[in-house]
């Protein structure tokens, strides 16, 4: 199988006017034991609440500017499941493959991918066209992204695929929750799921619908998802029988973004190998 190469990376672009600067709920996150114990609902809603503190906003300084060169894709327009556009950004194998690669975008946007192999890559635009470009207006958009509409395009975008397209996908932060959540919406299809630094689902019910493996990439100082919080997804993953790998690095929240100011080279490295293995295996 030839070399596979993914990157997405976020960088200061012009983003769409967004007005109505929302006002945080509170300063701070929510403890990892309210999470595990005072929540049995919607993670997503979890996720919209907690990106909604300051302390949250805090943990996602500005990008710095990032030069895209050699883009190999185009943007794209397909269809969500109840028939409304989507977007996204493909990159289609040089050879026909029924591997598909979802990408899944930071909370700031979709703004590049990239991918070489026996992959076809589609990375989806989960805010239909918007990309933040400050704290604020990245508040604004995820609250804005409302977990139906998300379902839509996710599901919208395997039915692109094709009915016998093996699904794989990636994210992080954001993009890593949202990854797992959609490797459970590819049910039978499914084929591999890597979520970095996202946060799991902690549905049982949910978690039994999961058809594939889970490759998790976390940080030992993040505190959204803290290490506690992965430790009952583990909990959660071996009770209904499903594999998951995790690895840890001593790094904080966005680490393996190279135009986040918190982007560690060594721990990037290393997880960046780890889930090439661990797509690679998965690939025909």
């Amino acid at each position: 199988m030839k070399k596979i190469l993914l990157l997405l990376t976020v960088s200061l672009i012009t983003a769409a006017f967004l007005s109505n600067k929302p006002t945080p709920q509170s300063a701070d996150l929510l403890t990892p034991e309210c999470y595990i114990s005072c929540y049995n609902g919607d993670v997503m809603e979890q996720f919209r609440q907690e990106a909604n503190t300051t302390a949250f906003g805090s943990m996602h300084p500005l990008p710095r500017k990032y030069q895209v060169t050699h883009a190999a894709g185009s943007r794209i327009t397909f269809k969500a499941s109840d028939g409304t556009e989507a977007y996204g950004y493909e990159i289609r194998s040089a050879k026909p493959t029924n591997n598909w690669l979802l990408v899944i975008q930071e909370w700031w946007g979709l703004n590049y991918a990239d991918s070489m192999g026996n992959v076809n890559v589609l990375a989806l635009d989960m805010y239909d066209g918007k990309v933040a470009s400050t704290v604020d207006s990245a508040m604004k958009l995820v609250q804005g992204a409302k977990t139906e509409r998300l379902e839509k395009i996710v599901l919208g975008s395997i039915q692109h695929a094709g009915s016998d397209a093996r699904i794989f996908t990636i994210g992080w932060c954001f993009g890593g929750m949202w990854s797992l959540q959609s490797s459970i919406l590819a049910g039978k299809q499914g084929a591999g799921c890597v979520m970095y630094y996202g946060r799991p689902e902690n549905n049982l019910e949910k978690l039994k619908n999961l058809q594939t493996d889970v490759l998790g990439i976390f940080g030992t100082l993040d505190k959204s998802p803290s290490p506690e919080v992965v430790k009952k997804f583990e909990a959660d993953m071996q009770t209904v029988g499903k594999k998951l790998t995790t690895h840890f690095y001593e790094a904080g929240h966005g680490f393996a973004n190279p135009s986040n100011p918190s982007f560690k080279q060594d721990a990037t490295d290393d997880a960046r190998t780890k889930t090439l293995a661990f797509l690679r295996a998965r690939m025909n």
